[in-house]
């Protein structure tokens, strides 16, 4: 898709129509979702925009903001790609390279566990055993083939240990994601962009082959024809401009229409990152980001779960509240974010008091959002549909200790 490029003055007025069109079709077209992206540095425009994408919200998903209490296990950080912006991956030889054992997994899975946490959220880099020798060595000694069987094994010790698995792989198979899904709630995959501009010379993806576009969305699509609860979303900054970021939820919510797999989408900005070639990019606006968050509710509509992590937006948390998200995503008690490690996750307090200022309540969720836990359970295997009761209060929400007395009690 090529959208038009106009150099128009858009008047508060004309977003006004813009919007409210969006709310009586269901949903904003992707060219005046470009029109509105060049006036998020107007405060009028970008007032109206965000009150449109706050009732939106609020028609489907009332006043409830959710969070999803979790662990963070970075399986490996290694990884055959070559992101410009990230500091997560490591070579095989640096001090900090890292790939858990089960008992590893298990020992955090039981720190979960003791803090009330429901999500085990598996993270790793792509395909390291194409890179690293010493890695598939390491494979080997423990009888794995390849990295996708090391992440089947950890989901089953989380899934044992008392935790419902979300696993984000990067590229993964058709074949090794039949595997994984009765082990998993949920799994994902961010886009990130769909532009292939980024995968050029000098740019964040040349040296990525996992972020090609076409690559990402083969594995959008047959995640879809699995049927599998499927996370994904848009990462702000890397060098993408408006017109591709709205191409991006323009593919995303195709996917959405056609599979109706997509159960969350994400709006992440980039934060430079000290020791990478990108570490002196200007991070994203705050004002962008709102803009985004906003224009991504109404592209998707008011059934869609929309997120945007809270520590990556610590400024800016109570616009972001009204901006229309109806979920902070997952926030650890005992892990830090490894993707971000220099944004702490705020405290479950914190948000819960910035979401009732903003006149909505929080509560908890699992991997997957309480909607599908009630609605969709033709898109789990029957093992997690057995399994949920356990992870589940009736109104689809996580379970907590006192929810359980309550049902003795009664």
């Amino acid at each position: 898709m090529t959208l038009f490029h106009t150099s128009e003055t858009l008047s508060a007025t004309e977003a006004s129509r813009i919007v409210n069109d969006a709310l009586d079709s269901g949903r904003l077209a992707g060219r005046e979702a470009l029109r509105l992206s060049s006036g998020f540095r107007d405060p009028s425009i970008l007032s109206v925009l965000t009150q449109a994408a706050f009732e939106s919200k609020r028609s489907a998903k009332g006043d409830v903001v959710t969070v999803s209490r979790n662990v963070f296990i970075p399986l490996t950080n290694l990884c055959r790609n070559r992101c410009t912006y990230c500091s997560y991956a490591k070579p095989a030889d640096s001090p900090e390279a890292h790939t858990y054992s089960l008992e590893e997994v298990a020992d955090v899975v039981r720190g979960g566990v003791a803090t009330r946490c429901t999500e085990a959220l598996l993270c790793l880099g792509d395909k390291p055993e194409i890179a690293y020798r010493s890695y598939r060595e390491w494979l080997s000694e423990r009888g794995f083939r390849d990295t996708s069987e090391l992440v089947l094994e950890a989901c089953k010790v989380a899934f044992e240990g008392g935790m419902l698995p979300h696993t984000n792989a990067g590229i993964l198979s058709a074949e090794e994601m039949t595997a994984l899904r009765p082990w998993n709630a949920s799994m994902g995959l961010m886009m990130e962009t769909t532009s292939q501009r980024l995968r050029g010379r000098g740019m964040p993806h040349f040296h990525a082959p996992d972020k090609d576009p076409a690559v990402r969305l083969r594995m959008h699509e047959e995640a879809g024809e699995l049927k599998i609860p499927f996370t994904t979303g848009l990462l702000l900054g890397i060098g993408e401009n408006n017109e591709e970021r709205v191409e991006t939820l323009e593919a995303i919510r195709d996917l959405a229409d056609r599979y109706g797999h997509i159960q969350e989408v994400i709006v992440q900005p980039f934060h430079p990152k000290p020791d990478t070639p990108m570490r002196a990019v200007a991070p994203i606006r705050d004002d962008e980001v709102i803009g985004w968050v906003a224009v991504t509710r109404l592209m998707m509509g008011s059934e869609m779960n929309v997120q945007a992590p809270p520590n990556l937006a610590p400024e800016m948390l109570e616009r972001l509240a009204q901006s229309g998200l109806n979920d902070w995503g997952g926030v650890s008690p005992i892990t830090v974010d490894f993707i971000n490690p220099e944004a702490p996750w705020p405290a479950i307090q914190k948000l819960q008091e910035l979401t009732e200022r903003s006149g909505q309540k929080l509560r908890d969720r699992g991997p997957v959002y309480p909607d599908w836990v009630l609605n969709r359970t033709d898109f789990f295997d029957p093992r997690i549909i057995d399994a949920m009761p356990r992870f589940a209060t009736d109104e689809g929400y996580a379970r907590r200790p006192s929810d359980q007395s309550k049902e003795e009690a009664a």
